[in-house]
């Protein structure tokens, strides 16, 4: 019998890919078929396809890659102090407020990061209430800008006001600066819209009682290595962005002795201590400035692709590459984020993606480190193989491998780092972000937490300005 007749007596089996469509049909018909998800590069939209053949295997690129993702690898972040942000982050002025994500206004803002602006205002005693505070807004008196294009990162709303104590991170190995403020724990908190008396005085207790006694006990060390704590935290659990249960432990620990050599008294030291280590997030908001002060090192790398920013206010999301300019955004609507609810809420109580902390995910952990952080499924939903699949496809998309950061259930490999826009749009895997919902409501806080991607837009709006700026430099050289 020939090799065709042999073929067409066997029972059929069929690979089907593109649309599913055919899939569906055969099945119907008792034919077993698998399904593999295909889609021609850049979803064949041709001018995207032009930018990505124009810059595909070019020289220039690699080589400014592999500068940007040194840089990045290289940085030595620690901790160094506490202090003001009116007295150390640059640009700042009595009258500014600074807020995550991509720059937008007042009148567009979701509403967690309004309540979070008018608590703000209540807190720097520019406002008695919140129509005080509405009205000296619409009066045109508060200047915004992100805290992004100040050196500076915050979790969820991300508001920053000039008398509000940031932790001061310095990169060791290029001299640039990152802050952020004190994380203030779970509940009606600030970063979540609220502004309560509640809020308000813990706001005020976190600058006159414990900032200088961490700015005492910082004084006393040769700054905090915030990167040896992510590595070790990354060994013990942590993801170090919605997990950092080992991260603050290990930052605990490194700091109470120093602790107990200041001048401070026992109640206060008491206080202190207990406010660390009753707040797992705590250290959120130092792996948040930590990656910052990384990733700002590689910013600014002429022909590099490499993402060194992405960012959510709450309507837009907004993603910085490093061959482009430091004000230069490519935004996009947010998405909602897809995961487990706490009791009483559903997704028509949530606001859109929120939040400076994708900043981890863009330094390689977080949502990419998940594979490493089992228990994340528990708060984020999903399955332990899911967490390892994304960790292991985000190696599709980037430029390199973090050895500084190994993921223990991937045999210690390097987390993937260097998101490269011009991947993104070929394989048409997008980033994935773990985070926390908030509420859409100011003040009643987070609600959930899931998955989120950002919207592939950002990043095709990215590549096509690329490919303006420096396509039409290569063609007239």
């Amino acid at each position: 019998m020939s090799t065709a007749n042999e073929l067409f007596n066997q029972p059929l089996q069929v690979i089907n890919i593109g649309t599913s469509k055919f899939k569906e049909d055969l099945e119907l018909q008792g034919v077993e078929t698998i399904q593999v998800d295909w889609q021609p590069p850049a979803g064949g939209n041709l001018q995207l396809l032009e930018a990505l053949d124009f810059f595909q295997e070019n020289e220039k690129v690699e080589k400014a890659n592999q500068e940007s993702i040194q840089r990045i690898k290289d940085a030595h972040p620690f901790l160094i102090d506490i202090g003001l942000a009116i007295d150390v982050i640059p640009g700042m002025h009595s009258k500014k407020i600074l807020h995550a994500g991509p720059p937008i206004a007042w009148e567009n803002m979701a509403g967690p990061m309004q309540g979070a602006v008018i608590g703000a205002l209540i807190f720097e005693g520019m406002a008695a209430d919140e129509e005080q505070a509405r009205a000296l807004i619409e009066a045109g008196a508060i200047e915004f800008g992100s805290c992004n294009e100040h050196s500076t990162v915050g979790p969820m709303a991300g508001i920053v006001s000039p008398s509000m104590p940031v932790h001061i991170i310095e990169n060791r190995t290029h001299g640039n600066r990152a802050y952020c403020t004190i994380n203030e724990g779970l509940g009606k908190v600030l970063r979540f819209g609220a502004f309560s008396s509640d809020v308000i005085d813990r706001l005020k207790w976190l600058r006159d009682v414990f900032a200088p006694a961490l700015k005492k006990a910082l004084v006393l060390t040769d700054g905090v290595d915030l990167k040896a704590i992510i590595a070790q935290a990354l060994h013990m659990g942590d993801e170090c962005h919605n997990r950092n249960k080992a991260a603050t432990s290990l930052f605990y620990r490194e700091m109470t002795d120093y602790f107990m050599q200041t001048d401070c008294k026992t109640d206060t030291l008491r206080e202190v201590l207990r406010f660390i280590q009753n707040n797992e997030h705590y250290f959120l908001n130092l792996s948040m400035p930590a990656c910052k002060a990384s990733l700002d090192a590689g910013h600014g790398v002429p022909y590099s692709t490499v993402v060194t920013t992405m960012a959510r206010n709450g309507v837009e999301f907004g993603i910085r590459i490093s061959g482009l300019g430091d004000k230069e955004w490519f935004t996009a609507p947010a998405n909602f984020i897809k995961g487990l609810y706490f009791p009483g809420y559903s997704e028509q109580d949530a606001t859109r993606d929120l939040g400076d902390s994708a900043i981890t995910e863009t330094m390689g952990i977080g949502g990419f480190a998940m594979g490493g952080s089992p228990a994340i499924v528990q708060f984020v939903g999903g399955e332990v193989e899911d967490a390892i699949q994304y960790s292991e496809q985000m190696y599709d998309i980037t430029v390199s491998e973090n050895s500084n950061y190994a993921i223990p259930t991937l045999n210690f490999r390097g987390a993937a780092f260097g998101i490269d826009v011009r991947k993104v749009i070929e394989t048409s895997i997008l980033p994935v972000i773990n985070t926390g919902m908030a509420h859409k409501v100011a003040g009643i806080g987070q609600i959930g937490a899931g998955i989120v991607h950002p919207p592939k837009e950002c990043f095709e709006k990215g590549l096509l300005r690329f490919y303006k700026l420096y396509g039409e430099e290569e063609a007239n050289e």
